[in-house]
């Protein structure tokens, strides 16, 4: 397996005009991901749509994730549901397919209590040799897992090797890391936060705005990690404003608006999320032009 750290894309799923997969379009970005310097990807997360993806579509999104990349990188599968058995199924079609690793999503809307929670993450990872990230964001899931749960499943379940945290507090990125081993891998799941959280002991970052700006993104892990300041401060500047405004509103509204500004996928998105407005698309824009990354004329 290679190594889960640095810039991780959570890629898009580029649709057609008719609003089917867009294959030729996503191993193209995957490409352009990969030249440009990223750590790994994450197909099928929430930035991907998985919930609005069927079976077959998943299972091909991932397979052309892996065949496209090659070796070049880790490919994380996000493979998870809030049922237990379809989140095993597509681990191992995952599995099946190639995949280095699986992102494991906290089941959302049925709130399972901490039990639950452990025996659904403990059963996945009893179902396959894959590597697990659990994905901590409970303003998705309504259900924080708490770092109690987090240190038992890391004590019980050998492949349990790390978490993207998103519930936007450091104080709890802190925690997992101390309580946690040494080994086990804190990603941040926030943009915004990035920075911080390699700061606090992360080992790096699953990105929104790397599928925009993976040489940047990529930049600044390299440069904190090669401790060169100025540089860093540098992209963290150039960061600091497209990471707040790609959530502007529900992603991956805003992000797919900004692909498609600079001609690099169709604004296609599956209902019941609808285009960005025309209010949010002139703030996009507007951030954009000041990037200088614009292809087309406002």
């Amino acid at each position: 397996m290679l190594k889960i750290e640095g810039c991780i894309t959570a890629l898009i799923t580029p649709f057609t005009k008719a609003g089917n997969l867009d294959q030729v379009t996503l191993r193209k970005l995957i490409k352009r991901q990969i030249d440009s310097g990223v750590h790994g990807i994450v197909p099928c997360g929430t930035t991907g749509e998985s919930p609005t993806l069927s079976h077959d579509e998943h299972d091909k999104v991932i397979e052309i994730a892996v065949s496209t990349s090659n070796g070049r990188v880790p490919v994380i599968a996000g493979t998870g549901s809030n049922s237990t058995k379809e989140a095993i199924r597509l681990t191992k079609a995952a599995e099946k397919a190639g995949a280095d690793a699986s992102l494991q999503v906290v089941p959302y809307y049925n709130k399972p209590n901490q039990e639950g929670l452990f025996n659904h993450f403990r059963n996945i990872a009893k179902a396959t040799k894959l590597p697990i990230i659990l994905y901590n964001i409970p303003g998705r899931s309504s259900v924080n897992l708490e770092t109690d749960t987090i240190v038992k499943l890391e004590k019980v379940c050998k492949n349990i090797v790390g978490i993207k945290e998103a519930s936007g507090k450091i104080t709890k990125v802190k925690e997992i890391i101390k309580r946690c081993s040494k080994k086990f891998i804190v990603l941040s799941g926030e943009d915004s936060l990035n920075l911080k959280i390699l700061k606090s002991g992360g080992k790096g970052f699953i990105s929104v705005t790397s599928n925009l700006m993976p040489k940047e993104c990529s930049e600044l892990y390299e440069n904190y990690i090669a401790k060169n300041t100025k540089e860093l401060n540098k992209i963290d500047k150039i960061l600091m404003n497209i990471n707040k405004l790609l959530f502007v509103d529900t992603n991956p509204i805003p992000i797919k608006y900004a692909m498609k500004r600079l001609g690099l996928s169709l604004n296609n998105i599956r209902l019941p999320l609808t285009n960005l407005s025309k209010e949010d698309q002139k703030i996009i824009n507007k951030e954009l032009k000041k990037l200088k990354l614009m292809l087309m004329n406002f």
